[in-house]
């Protein structure tokens, strides 16, 4: 991304390739859920991920966390190689780098008191001891996110989606990190609720300074919260830049058709939708050439022949795509 800004974390190469095969005598099938990744994140920065199902966001986004192990690449946070990673890096890693999941619920013990659900990982990483020290830092965490202290004493089901996400994003600030990932954060919420989550975790960028990978299949959403924007498509980046560039400028054709789709109230009515044909395909058998060349409206004959790179345009923007402009 920009030469000028601080990376936090620098990606190269990352991979991850799934044996999918049945039975202990099958031949092995690779599911390459993610294949090549190269970007970085800046500090204090959001770098959004988007893309269709089966695009590889939440799966090189549970790599970063170290939660699967890639099969091939590198990365690094502050410096530090993540990869492999002994058991002195991880729990120092644990506290810099946590996760917010799609499903708030089934993340939190459903036998445990919102409070002891906050508490458990502050006692496990010894950020704090003493029952008082930690239950004043949870009365403060909640306060953070919006919840009041009478929450402490409550459990999971006694809440709404939206409370539950708060409380995971409690949690996983109770650790002190610096980098959070967000998965698919506000996807299971009503639209009301999602735009107060997402001003929330805006809010908490601003207040401690954190630095976001933010996953969703949105565009809308990842529009809303990105300084940087990653477009993936069957396991491939496609296109990557700064997010007023991707949107003004947008330059592969899986990108305009993503952004063409956003419902948008201000839209001319004539603006023109770009339509994806098909199901995106199998990819442990994934196109030749361009992956993206059997729902691609600009394809060609070179396309099922030629595997493009990732290409510079200027400007932090990156291409998949020799023929766009």
């Amino acid at each position: 991304m920009t030469a000028n800004r601080d990376p936090i974390l620098e990606v190269r190469g990352l991979t991850k390739h799934f044996n999918v095969a049945h039975g202990f005598l099958s031949k092995p099938q690779w599911l390459k859920a993610v294949d090549g990744a190269s970007f970085s994140v800046n500090r204090g920065e959001t770098l959004g991920i988007v893309g269709e199902s089966g695009s590889g966001k939440s799966t090189l986004g549970r790599m970063l966390l170290n939660l699967i192990s890639p099969t091939e690449g590198t990365a690094a946070f502050q410096g530090t190689e993540l990869f492999p990673m002994d058991r002195g890096r991880e729990a120092m890693l644990r506290r810099k780098m946590q996760m917010v999941f799609q499903d708030p619920y089934a993340s939190l013990n459903p036998r445990l008191k919102i409070g002891e659900a906050i508490a458990e990982p502050i006692r496990a990483n010894k950020v704090l001891s003493g029952r008082k020290n930690i239950a004043r830092r949870v009365g403060e965490l909640l306060d953070l996110v919006g919840l009041p202290p009478e929450a402490a004493h409550s459990y999971p089901h006694e809440f709404s989606g939206g409370q539950r996400q708060r409380v995971g994003i409690a949690r996983a600030l109770g650790v002190e990190p610096e980098f959070i990932v967000c998965d698919e954060v506000v996807s299971a919420l009503d639209v009301s609720i999602q735009a107060q989550i997402l001003n929330l975790f805006a809010d908490l960028k601003e207040r401690l300074g954190l630095t976001y990978v933010f996953i969703s299949h949105d565009f809308s959403v990842i529009k809303h919260v990105s300084d940087h924007i990653m477009v993936m498509y069957l396991g491939e980046i496609v296109e990557i830049a700064p997010a007023g560039k991707l949107f003004d400028d947008p330059a592969h054709p899986y990108t305009r058709a993503l952004i063409s789709a956003i419902p948008d109230p201000d839209m001319d009515i004539h603006t023109e939708k770009i339509l994806l044909e098909g199901d995106i395909p199998s990819a442990v058998s994934p196109p030749s050439g361009c992956r993206f060349r059997t729902r691609c409206y600009m394809t060609r004959k070179e396309c099922s022949s030629v595997h493009p790179e990732l290409e510079s345009r200027g400007e932090g923007h990156r291409v998949r795509c020799p023929y766009c402009r």
